[in-house]
C-alpha cells in the first residue's frame, strides 16, 4: 500500500506544470528583475547625489575660502530717520564710496532705521562690517535692532558712528550712555558767545571750533590745516574724565557751554568750558571704535561748503568739516591706527632656536611690528616700545631698539635674574590714536645643576684657609702627641 502512495506521488511530481503554474512562475521571475533594477536604479541615484554633494561641498569650501581671504572689511550699513539726509549728507557717503587717496572703497547700505526687517547678524554672522546711525530723531529701531544689538556689535569688533543732535532720541541716548558718554538733556545747545558765525540765528549755537581744541594725535584727526576752523551746531556731549578708553576729539571753547537757549540759565549747566565735549571717540578693549558727534550737521554738504565769518567779521576760508570728517572716518573704520605682531623670537647669543633658560643665562629678544597704511601691512617705526621680564612683577624692563637695516624689527639684550620660576617675555604697546598691542611669551627659567655651580667660591677663601689650616694644626698636634717621650723620674731606694 505504502509503495502504491509513493509511486502516485512520483507521477504527480513528474507530471508536466499547467498554464497557471506557468503563469505565476514567470510573474515572480519578472517581480525579481523588476525589485533589482530598482535597486540598481536607487543604487545609481544615491551614487550620483553623493557625487554632486561632494563637488557642491568642495565649491562652497573654496569659495568660503576667498570670501574670507578676498572680502575687504568694507560693508557699512546707514541707519537714516529720512532719506533726505541721504542727499543733504551726500559729500561725506560719496567720499566714501569712491575710496580716493588710498583709502578701502566702502559699499554702503541705506535703510530706514525703523524699518520692519532690520537685522545686523543672520545665523551667527554679520551682515556689516561697520555701522553709521544718522538717525537722532528715531523713536525705536525696527526688525531685532535694540540699543543693546549695537553695543554687542562693538563688543564683537564693530565700528560705530553716531551722529545726534539738540533734539536726540532716547533710542540713541541709551547707545551713548552705553559707551560711557551722556548727551544733554533734549533741546540743549552748544552755546558761545564769542565764537560763533555771523549767520547765527541769534541765539549762537552755530559755534565756530577751533583747530586749538583738536586732540593732539595726528593718527585721529590727520592733516588738518591750523587756519580751517569747524562750524558746530548741536547738542554737548559729557563724559567721566576717568574713563580710560575714551578720547577727547573736538571740545568747545574756555567760553563754551551746553544749555537750552530757548530758556533762562538758573542752575549750572551740565557742560561749561572745554570740558564741552563735541565730537567724542572710545576705543574699547578689542579695539573696536566708536565716534560720537552731537551734531549731524558737522557732516552735511552745507557745513562743508559753507566759509566761515567769526564774529569779529574776520572771514575765513571754508571750514575744515569735511576734512576733519573723512580723516576721522579713516581712524574709525581702521584704515589708520591700526598695529600689529608680526613676529615673536627669544633666544640665547649664538643660537637661533629658542631653548631653556637657565638663571643668569643671557638672553635676546626681539619682535616685529607691522602697521597698516592704505591697506599693506608695513613696518612700524617707534622709539618707546618697551620689554618686561614678568614673574608676577617685572624683574626687567628694557627700552626696545630698532634693529640697523631691518624696518620694524625691535630687539633687547638683557641677563635673566638670579631668581628661578615661570616668567613672561611681555610687551604692552598703548598709544593714542593706536590699537592696543599685547605681547605675552612665556618661558621657565630653572636653577642651576648640581654641576654648574663654582667649585671654589671666591668669597669663601677665609673659610677654605681655615679648615686647612685646622687641618694641618690636627695633624702637627698629632704628630707631636705621638713622639713626644717626658723623661721619667728615678725611684728612691
Amino acid at each position: 500500500m505504502k509503495l502504491e502512495i509513493r509511486s502516485a506521488k512520483r507521477k504527480r511530481e513528474e507530471r508536466p506544470a499547467t498554464n497557471g503554474e506557468n503563469d505565476s512562475n514567470v510573474f515572480i521571475v519578472f517581480g525579481r528583475l523588476e525589485m533589482v533594477s530598482q535597486i540598481l536604479s536607487m543604487s545609481f541615484l544615491v551614487l550620483l547625489l553623493c557625487g554632486i554633494w561632494h563637488f557642491n561641498a568642495v565649491d562652497c569650501v573654496n569659495a568660503s575660502v576667498m570670501r574670507e581671504d578676498e572680502q575687504p572689511n568694507n560693508r557699512i550699513l546707514v541707519l537714516l530717520d529720512s532719506l533726505v539726509t541721504k542727499e543733504t549728507h551726500s559729500m561725506f557717503f560719496k567720499s566714501l564710496v569712491e575710496g580716493k587717496d588710498g583709502r578701502l572703497p566702502y559699499t554702503l547700505t541705506f535703510k530706514m532705521a525703523d524699518e520692519q526687517n532690520l537685522h545686523l547678524s543672520k545665523y551667527g554672522n554679520y551682515l556689516y562690517d561697520h555701522v553709521i546711525l544718522f538717525c537722532p530723531n528715531v523713536e525705536e529701531f525696527g526688525g531685532s535692532l535694540t540699543s543693546e544689538s549695537f553695543i554687542q556689535f562693538v563688543d564683537d569688533g564693530g565700528n560705530l558712528l553716531i551722529a545726534g543732535s539738540s533734539e536726540s532720541s532716547d533710542a540713541i541716548r541709551d547707545i551713548v550712555a552705553e559707551l560711557g558718554l551722556e548727551m544733554d538733556e533734549e533741546g540743549a545747545s552748544v552755546i558761545d558767545h564769542h565764537n560763533f558765525d555771523v549767520r547765527d540765528e541769534g541765539l549762537h549755537t552755530l559755534v565756530v571750533a577751533k583747530v586749538e581744541n583738536l586732540v593732539d594725535s595726528a593718527i585721529i584727526r590727520g592733516k588738518v590745516a591750523p587756519s580751517m576752523p569747524f562750524l558746530y551746531r548741536g547738542t554737548g556731549l559729557i563724559s567721566d574724565p576717568e574713563n580710560p578708553l575714551l578720547i577727547e576729539i573736538l571740545t568747545g571753547s574756555s567760553t563754551s557751554y551746553s544749555f537750552n537757549p530757548n530758556k533762562e540759565i538758573t542752575e549750572y549747566p551740565h557742560a561749561v568750558g572745554k570740558n564741552t565735549l563735541l565730537i567724542a571717540g572710545i576705543q574699547a578693549r578689542n579695539n573696536a571704535r566708536a565716534v560720537v558727534s552731537g551734531s549731524l550737521e558737522f557732516f552735511s554738504d552745507e557745513f562743508f561748503l559753507m566759509d566761515v565769518k567769526q564774529s569779529d567779521y574776520k572771514e575765513l576760508p571754508s571750514s575744515g568739516n569735511q576734512q576733519l570728517a573723512e580723516n576721522l572716518s579713516r581712524w574709525l573704520f581702521k584704515e589708520r591706527g591700526v598695529i600689529r605682531v608680526a613676529n615673536v623670537d627669544h633666544h640665547k647669543p649664538g643660537e637661533t632656536q629658542p631653548s631653556g633658560y637657565t638663571i643668569m643665562d643671557d638672553v635676546i629678544f626681539e619682535i616685529k611690528v607691522e602697521t597698516l597704511e592704505e591697506g599693506k601691512w608695513v613696518p612700524f617705526k617707534a622709539s618707546d616700545i618697551q620689554l618686561e621680564f614678568v614673574r608676577i612683577d617685572p624683574f626687567v624692563r628694557k627700552t626696545l631698539l630698532p634693529v640697523a637695516g631691518k624696518p620694524g624689527l625691535y630687539r633687547a639684550e638683557f641677563k635673566i635674574p638670579d631668581v628661578n620660576g615661570v616668567y613672561q617675555f611681555k610687551v604692552s604697546y598703548e598709544r593714542l590714536g593706536y590699537t592696543y598691542l599685547h605681547s605675552f611669551t612665556q618661558v621657565s627659567v630653572r636653577p642651576f645643576l648640581h654641576t654648574q655651580y663654582e667649585r671654589f667660591i671666591f668669597s669663601a677663601y677665609p673659610y677654605y684657609l681655615s679648615a686647612f689650616s685646622m687641618m694641618i694644626g690636627v695633624f702637627l698636634f698629632s704628630c707631636v702627641f705621638l713622639h713626644h717621650k717626658e723623661e721619667g723620674k728615678e725611684k728612691s731606694e
